[in-house]
């Protein structure tokens, strides 16, 4: 039986949120250019699409993302933070600029509008604004903003209109450990509590999100 989160974790969570922001403004470099930076993305449209809009769900779309956090994973790609087979070699060639400089292009463009699977709403709309005490899930809102817009002084990722291909199967890469890029294992945690009709109905839920 899974028991509701002790409150030493809510309030982990809860300065996580209001500090993790400090610390990474503290240590960010300048903004990136967002016109050099379009220069610079012809490689990733095969992937991301134009404008940063993917045409495939297992990718992530990429427009209107917030600079620090695309900066932040193109950096764990470099380092071997985080793997993955496309990313990895495409980061090793980019300097601190080139990331700034994508991250700013990407961040300036719109996002698409997705729709979420109408079976899945009500699951998600409850688990992203409310989280589920039984299950030890906190509320992604917390984190993520009530419309999934992020925070990005915190870097954490703006949500709306992803995939919710793509968010699951992060949600089910942090609940294996195989995705280790959050911080205070934040999103591990979490995860490692949610079934996979759950992750399915928030990953869903964001999707439709505008």
């Amino acid at each position: 039986m899974k028991r509701s989160p002790a409150p030493h974790f809510v309030l982990t969570l809860a300065l996580s949120v209001m500090l993790g922001g400090l610390g990474v403004s503290a240590a960010a470099r300048a903004d990136g250019s967002a016109e050099k930076g379009e220069s610079k993305s012809t490689a990733c449209i095969a992937c991301h699409g134009v404008n940063g809009n993917s045409a495939n769900p297992e990718w992530p779309s990429l427009a209107g993302q917030h600079e620090q956090y695309i900066r932040k994973q193109l950096q764990a790609f470099k380092s071997g933070a985080r793997k993955n087979p496309l990313m990895t070699p495409m980061a090793m060639g980019l300097s601190d600029d080139d990331m700034a400089d994508l991250g700013a292009y990407f961040a300036s463009q719109k996002p698409a509008g997705l729709e979420a699977d109408q079976g899945k709403l009500q699951l998600g709309q409850r688990i992203f604004r409310s989280g589920d005490t039984k299950s030890g899930i906190p509320a992604c809102a917390a984190c993520h903003g009530p419309t999934g817009d992020g925070n990005p002084p915190a870097a954490y990722p703006l949500l709306r209109s992803q995939y919710g291909t793509y968010v699951a199967a992060q949600l089910r890469a942090y609940r294996a450990g195989t995705r280790q890029t959050d911080p205070n294992k934040m999103m591990r945690d979490i995860a490692s509590t949610m079934s996979d009709e759950q992750i399915d109905a928030v990953a869903s839920y964001v999707q439709g999100l505008r």
